[in-house]
């Protein structure tokens, strides 16, 4: 599906194309397309070849979902793809961004759950002198909101861990908030797995594609790059409280678990005494001592209730029951 395909000279927007027109704007000095797509078909991806003279494997991996995020050059063509995350609900889910920049045009690709970048597109046109540079200031718009979109997952996922570990050290949690911390933390990868790799993809087009990158943008990239690191410190960060959290919960539970087997100890001990002195008055003897004694049952019965007392008042005070 087409999003939109704008014309662009020196900075100001012309007007929307047909993609069977970019091949004669891109004649006019000064002037580049964006084009954007979403999930499109093969039939409509072998159009855009045609018209930006791509590369065959580069189109194929465009019309792929599930690329790993990566930089390569083809020619004076960068070929990135980026992993889009969105918060739906209470679950992180996945997209992907392909984005093809070129000497006189930008196309971008998505694929999955993502946001449009019409907003990028319409800030971008706000400032003529930015738009002025080329495709280049349109890729790093597009970076740098697919980069700030991780922020407030990442802050939201560490909302939850708070809630979380607020319930674990009240002892109001359950199976279900430890699923969940193990959930949370299987996200917090996820979302980290699909920020690191934007470090190499900045740090390959400032170093190794400084034909295609002006100096002046490089430091553009930069700016995400150390953006993209203090994301990843607060993923880290959460993920060793998060870490920290469950072998507390793993303490507490051992701690409970030993509680109650002193408790059930302390109690098989108290009941131990009755239980072994009724069996040895119960056996079929005829010569018991104090057996034929009137005073002997109540006798019996008294010792046994001084002595349960008096080791239930010991375990008592030692903790155990």
């Amino acid at each position: 599906m087409i999003r939109y395909c704008i014309a662009y000279l020196n900075g100001q927007r012309l007007d929307e194309i047909r993609i069977e027109d970019i091949g004669e704007t891109l004649k006019r000095e000064g002037t580049f397309v964006w084009l954007a797509l979403h999930e499109p078909n093969a039939f409509l991806l072998q159009k855009t070849q045609h018209e930006f003279n791509l590369h065959e494997l580069a189109i194929e991996d465009a019309g792929l979902a599930h690329q790993r995020p990566k930089l390569e050059q083809y020619g004076n063509t960068l070929f990135i793809v980026l992993k889009t995350a969105m918060l739906l609900g209470h679950q992180l889910h996945l997209g992907e961004t392909h984005m093809f920049v070129g000497p006189n045009f930008f196309m971008t690709v998505r694929h999955g759950p993502s946001v449009t970048y019409g907003k990028v597109r319409e800030r971008l046109e706000s400032m003529p002198v930015h738009m002025a540079r080329g495709p280049v200031m349109a890729a790093h718009g597009v970076m740098d909101f697919v980069v700030d979109n991780y922020s407030p997952i990442a802050d939201a996922l560490e909302t939850r861990f708070e809630k979380l570990e607020e319930d674990l050290f009240k002892g109001t949690y359950s199976r279900q908030t430890i699923e969940r911390l193990y959930e949370l933390k299987h996200e917090l990868l996820v979302l980290r797995n699909a920020a690191a790799p934007v470090l190499d993809i900045t740090d390959g087009l400032i170093r190794f594609h400084a034909d295609l990158i002006p100096k002046d943008a490089q430091i553009y990239f930069r700016d995400i790059h150390d953006h993209v690191i203090r994301l990843l410190a607060t993923l880290d960060e959460t993920r060793e409280m998060l870490t920290a959290a469950m072998q507390v919960n793993l303490a507490l539970v051992s701690v409970e678990q030993n509680d109650s087997v002193r408790r059930l100890a302390g109690w098989g001990a108290i009941l131990a005494i009755p239980t072994v002195v009724f069996s040895l008055y119960g056996t079929n003897f005829q010569h018991i001592p104090e057996l034929a004694s009137d005073y002997g049952y109540p006798v019996m019965l008294g010792v046994v209730t001084v002595v349960c007392v008096w080791l239930y008042r010991r375990l008592k005070r030692f903790g155990w029951l």
